[in-house]
C-alpha cells in the first residue's frame, strides 16, 4: 500500500504536474495545488485514486496508460480506497481522514470520452472507482513511495 505517484494543478483545468513530493499544511491541503485554502466542504483538501482503477480503464478501452486522466492528487498502489471513507490513515507521516468517495464528474466526462465511449459511459464507469476525498489532519511531506497506514 503506496504512493505510486502525485499530482498538483496550480490552476483549474490547467496540464497537471507530475511531483516527488508535497507538502500539505492541516485543514488546508496541498501547497501549490489550485485547492489550497479552499473549505467549501469537508474533503476538499486532497483527492486520491487507485492505478489499479486507472490501469483497468485504460486496458479496457485501448488508451495509452496516463496515471493523470482522473485529475487526482495522489495515485495509489495496493489499497482500496472506498474502504478508508471515515477512516483517519496515515501517508508516510502525514495524517488523513477519508470523508467521501470522489464520485465523477461531467469534467471527467468529458475529459475521457470518445467516439465509442459517451460522456454518460464513462461516468458511469467510474462511479464507485473514481476514488477519494480527504481531509488533510497534519502538516508534512507526501512522497512518491511513502507508505499508505490505516491508524
Amino acid at each position: 500500500m503506496k504512493v505510486e505517484r502525485i499530482f498538483i494543478s496550480p490552476k483549474k483545468r490547467t496540464e497537471q504536474i507530475d511531483c516527488e513530493s508535497i507538502s500539505v499544511q492541516f485543514g488546508m491541503g496541498i501547497k501549490g495545488d489550485r485547492n489550497f485554502g479552499k473549505n467549501r466542504h469537508s474533503g476538499q483538501n486532497i483527492t486520491l485514486v487507485e492505478a489499479e482503477e486507472i490501469e483497468l480503464f485504460c486496458d479496457e478501452h485501448s488508451r495509452l496508460l496516463d496515471l493523470s486522466l482522473l485529475r487526482r492528487n495522489i495515485v495509489t498502489r495496493g489499497i482500496k480506497l472506498n474502504e478508508l471513507t471515515g477512516v483517519e490513515f496515515r501517508i508516510g507521516e502525514v495524517r488523513l481522514r477519508g470523508v467521501e468517495l470522489c464520485e465523477p464528474c461531467v469534467v471527467v466526462g468529458n475529459i475521457l470520452r470518445s467516439d465509442s465511449f459517451s460522456k454518460a459511459a464513462v461516468v458511469k464507469h467510474w462511479v464507485n472507482r473514481g476514488g477519494l476525498r480527504a481531509d488533510v489532519l497534519s502538516d508534512g511531506e507526501i512522497l512518491r513511495g511513502d507508505l499508505i497506514q490505516i491508524s
